[in-house]
């Protein structure tokens, strides 16, 4: 059975409290994240002078679903979601997605970061005074992580593709203390591993948060992601409505954990993987580069839970980069106005990143497969948003030229309304199974896991449950440690 390492130690521990004393640094706990109703009112209080980006300790607690859509000052509410016209996804099927743009770095990886560094903080097995945090990543994961260490005073190490998108290296130019550019778009994850190797085989004091096999990422999800997930769904589901699923890039197999959680509650609900059609791993043993920044593949995550994965789903990448012209251009706006498409509804498109328009496009092709009408829920996840791509945009448009109308019907008619089932497969179990054996030559063969651990996870029957029920002892942990660094 897995679980995440909570073995505490003392002196390391000891120093980490002190340093979080020094940069006034309260931590919040998982049962806040899910509730902010538990913050405390002086935190909340200060935070009405807080912007949403700031380096200020105080934005930990905003590492949730339900900020107040607001740039500065905001309070707490309700789960930011979204639910897509028909007009806009072409089927009956109710499309509700999340937004991720409210959180702290406009992307929802800091909680995933979150994650990761807390179980290591409040046990001392990081020490924030003497080691660098090293955060390898495909693009948001790493912003998350320089955002938690600039908050703790510790240097940190990002870690990402060179072929990423402009204002992510920009960002990280002020926030980190070093950024690692490796070769390759987002689909050479090897790479970003080697360059792990390289800097623990380098002597220097670090400890190396990797999301893909670090099961603070799968727990945040599961518990954080997944609980808002059920709120939307008693929102907006009426006495005749049905859940059917969610749909996620596999990216580090954090997101997609949510899944794990609502199946328990919806046994008959779907989990629906997603990738690149230009580099289809999980659909065929693929391999290839593409264009739909930041859900990683050429592998399969250390965490990904395939044994719980219903169906496999890839889209090609052209469909993004397309519609997200067509969401974004004037005309494309214009066009999609004479369809129909709410001028409420237009106007918030710009809350799709390139990986939001991917998981809106799975979740409708799930939808296809399945045939599902007007009572059925499908969920999905917009993990950033347009912000963090204008530079694509103009490359677009250089490229291309000026959007027209002529555009906007043809990736309207091709690339959504005319999204098909092809390119997509459902899981039997020997299926799952050979998902996971794709692990093998990753994990066993490249990084250190054992034959036994990752026959443990298939065969093990607790090993996902074993983890997913360390929410609260870590919560207990959290609290211990800050009632020692004295500021609540």
């Amino acid at each position: 059975m897995a679980k995440i390492d909570l073995t505490v130690m003392k002196e390391r521990r000891d120093r980490a409290v002190q340093r979080a004393r020094e940069k006034n640094i309260i931590l919040p706990t998982m049962a806040q994240m899910k509730n902010p109703d538990l913050i405390p009112d002086k935190i909340k209080e200060q935070l009405k002078d807080v912007g949403l980006w700031d380096i200020n300790p105080l934005n930990l607690f905003r590492i949730t679903w339900k900020n107040e859509a607001k740039e500065s000052g905001g309070q707490f509410g309700d789960v930011n979601y979204l639910e897509l016209p028909k007009e806009l996804t072409g089927v009956d099927a109710r499309i509700v997605v999340m937004v991720g743009k409210w959180f702290p770095t406009g992307a929802h990886k800091v909680g995933a970061a979150y994650g990761c560094l807390v179980p290591r903080l409040v046990t001392g097995q990081f020490d924030p005074t003497t080691q660098k945090a090293v955060w390898p990543s495909t693009g948001n994961y790493c912003r998350g992580g320089a955002y938690d260490s600039a908050l703790l005073g510790c240097e940190s190490i990002a870690i990402l593709p060179e072929e990423m998108s402009k204002e992510r290296f920009d960002w990280l130019a002020e926030v980190a203390d070093e950024t690692i550019k490796t070769p390759g778009s987002e689909s050479n994850v090897k790479e970003i591993f080697d360059k792990c190797w390289e800097l623990r085989e380098s002597g220097e004091e670090l400890m190396i948060f990797n999301q893909f096999d670090e099961f603070g990422n799968y727990l945040w999800h599961y518990e954080i992601t997944g609980h808002a997930m059920e709120e939307i769904l008693q929102k907006v589901m009426g006495p005749n409505d049905k859940y059917r699923g969610m749909a996620s890039a596999t990216g580090s197999a954090g997101t997609i954990a949510s899944g794990d959680y609502l199946k328990q509650i919806y046994p008959d609900s779907k989990i629906i993987a997603s990738e690149a059609l230009q580099c289809p791993t999980l659909l065929e043993n693929g391999y290839g580069a593409h264009r739909i920044e930041g859900i990683g593949d050429k592998h399969v995550p250390w965490i990904h839970n395939s044994k719980n994965t219903d169906m496999v789903v890839a889209i090609d990448d052209n469909a993004v980069v397309n519609i997200s012209r067509l969401f974004n251009e004037k005309e494309g706006q214009a066009y999609l106005k004479k369809q129909g498409v709410s001028n409420e509804v237009i106007s918030q498109l710009g809350l799709l990143g390139f990986s939001g328009i991917s998981n809106v496009l799975s979740a409708i092709k799930a939808a296809k497969y399945y045939e599902m009408g007007e009572n059925d829920v499908m969920l999905t996840v917009l993990t950033d948003s347009m912000d963090l791509y204008q530079s694509r945009l103009e490359e677009m448009h250089e490229e291309h030229g000026e959007y027209t109308e002529a555009d906007a019907s043809a990736d309207y008619a091709r690339w959504l309304i005319g999204q098909t089932t092809d390119n997509l497969e459902e899981l039997r179990y020997t299926d799952r199974r050979r998902v996971h054996q794709l692990k093998y030559f990753t994990w066993v063969e490249q990084q250190g896991k054992t034959y036994e651990e990752i026959q443990d996870q298939w065969y093990g029957e607790d090993y996902f449950t074993g983890i997913q029920e360390q929410a609260e002892e870590i919560d207990a942990l959290i609290d211990e440690f800050n009632k020692d660094v004295g500021l609540l």
